[in-house]
């Protein structure tokens, strides 16, 4: 990916240069000042998630929270781990509410669902987090927030539609996607006699 927008980089560069020289310094400068504050947005908004989540785990609500999804998290990603099932449901919790501090409990739950092989959870667990669903984009919207949006909500139903549909799809796939694999895996071939063998019934 590196190469891929560095290649972008430089060939942007160079038609504005051709097209608009005059205009390419500012562009840069314009462009890193931006970069800088949606970095410095983005910070915020993780370290008061990052401080909340740190602070419902030292209360023992992640623990609570967690005791309500560990029965539909056994079942989803069939484990029998309770500490990755906590886990779990603590990345899950945190996605549902937008919250920028799901990361860690994912990292969890994968190293623990490693220790029993099994791949079938870790696989699920990163297409869950990849569809990105949520009821509530807190961080999409505090962000289009502090960069001036005068209606930074507005993205809510959309937002809400899309990672619906792409959660379903993506969820959907994976598991019949598997079903098939395993189908595929499950079948025997077909048994045949070999020629020793046959031989050996002709003989006697």
């Amino acid at each position: 990916m590196n190469a891929v927008f560095t290649a972008i980089f430089i060939v942007s560069a160079i038609l504005l240069m051709i097209v608009s020289p005059d205009t390419f310094l500012s562009s840069l400068m314009g462009g890193a000042r931006t970069a800088a504050q949606v970095c410095l947005t983005l910070f915020c908004v993780y370290a008061v998630w990052m401080g909340l989540a740190g602070v419902a785990e030292g209360c023992g609500i992640t623990q609570k929270t967690a005791k309500l999804f560990k029965p539909l998290c056994r079942r989803i990603f069939k484990t029998k781990s309770d500490s990755a099932c906590e886990a779990a449901a603590m990345n899950l919790a945190c996605d549902l509410l937008g919250a920028g501090a799901s990361t860690h409990f994912a990292v969890k739950a994968i190293g623990e669902w490693e220790k029993e092989k099994n791949y079938y959870a870790q696989k699920l667990l990163f297409i869950i987090n990849a569809a990105g669903f949520q009821l509530i984009p807190s961080t999409v919207i505090a962000l289009r927030a502090g960069l001036g949006s005068a209606a930074a909500a507005d993205i809510f139903i959309p937002s809400l539609a899309c990672s619906a549909v792409t959660l379903v799809l993506s969820v959907g796939s994976f598991i019949l996607s598997e079903k098939f694999a395993q189908a595929r895996g499950g079948k025997s071939r077909p048994h045949r006699r070999s020629n020793h063998g046959k031989n050996a019934c002709g003989s006697g």
